[in-house]
């Protein structure tokens, strides 16, 4: 309670109360957060017993960096229900979205700045334009639009994102440099033009509709995670459920029977297939742990599929 006549102090009173200047307190009054109880015959502001608690908590949610809007519907809501609610969870929560982004990019353009001073100074300029070429943080959507340009047309929205999900990788939440440079490379390699070099869709594209390109898909997802999980355990390629779950896909999708001379013809195309080999290495080295057994990818393990039905080996493109 105030120490005046009537109850209420003025502007000076409540920022010495409060720990804050004059100005803070009217730049809150002007928004309209910390409403004035009365002004005096000299036009001066005057404040309620309950202002010093509200600028308190106002001081609070803008510790937080919660912009003014957000404060309102706050305060809004403990006005109305007498005590914070949803408004202040749901502030919470943006906030903290927010920053763990911004963290994410702090962490990301730490790691990049390391690439650049870890490199050979007679390539540091170019790494540099590389790795600036990518966003802190890090956006996956270049990866994602060279894809939905490479799959078959008119596939099923769930096919495509069931693929995308496999197929681009997610950035490390605490990258190392060479996380940095790998996930740059990978961006450089689908952003440049295509030209005559660059491999055209598998055959099987261009055969399939887009009904049996959504069976081919996933029944592919399925194949790969089974091949990823021998590759895991170390095993060598061998005929078993990967492998039939691999050509039942492709089985299913041109509506014919799995028989020995399938499983010849498809190797056989498959094995001239185009492929794009630097892709999944890219991958590879994005998604793996820096030491130990790489982590397998839709690629390695597409070839580790294609060694199981006699084909040659080496990092392929689903066909």
């Amino acid at each position: 309670m105030f120490q005046s006549y009537d109850g209420l102090c003025g502007i000076g009173e409540l920022a010495e109360r409060a720990g804050v200047s004059v100005k803070t307190v009217r730049f809150y009054s002007d928004s309209g957060l910390l409403p004035e109880a009365s002004r005096s015959a000299g036009g001066h502001r005057r404040y309620g017993p309950d202002s010093l608690e509200r600028l308190r908590m106002i001081r609070s949610l803008r510790a937080m960096d919660l912009p003014v809007p957000a404060v309102r519907r706050v305060l809004d809501e403990e006005d109305a229900a007498g005590r914070a609610g949803s408004a202040l969870e749901d502030a919470v929560a943006g906030q903290l979205r927010a920053l763990g982004s911004q963290l994410r990019a702090l962490r990301w353009r730490e790691a990049a700045l390391r690439s650049v001073q870890e490199c050979p100074a007679a390539e540091r300029a170019a790494r540099l334009r590389l790795i600036g070429a990518v966003t802190a943080p890090p956006s996956t959507a270049p990866l994602a639009r060279f894809w939905r340009g490479w799959l078959p047309p008119r596939m099923p929205a769930r096919a495509v994102s069931a693929f995308l999900d496999a197929a681009v990788p997610q950035p490390p939440e605490d990258p190392e440099p060479a996380h940095v440079l790998a996930f740059a490379r990978l961006c450089a390699m689908v952003s440049r033009p295509c030209d005559g070099d660059e491999p055209t869709q598998p055959h099987a594209h261009k055969a399939a509709g887009a009904r049996a390109s959504a069976v081919l898909y996933a029944g592919l997802a399925e194949a790969y995670d089974l091949a990823g999980a021998e590759m895991r355990q170390g095993r060598e390629p061998y005929p078993g459920e990967a492998l039939d779950g691999f050509v039942d896909a492709y089985a299913s999708a041109r509506n014919t029977a799995d028989t020995p001379d399938f499983r010849r013809t498809l190797a056989r195309q498959l094995a001239t297939d185009p492929r794009i080999d630097r892709y999944w290495e890219l991958t590879a080295e994005l998604v793996s742990p820096l030491s130990g057994r790489p982590e397998p990818t839709p690629g390695s393990a597409h070839d580790w599929l294609l060694a199981a039905l006699g084909s040659r080996p080496g990092t392929t493109l689903p066909a």
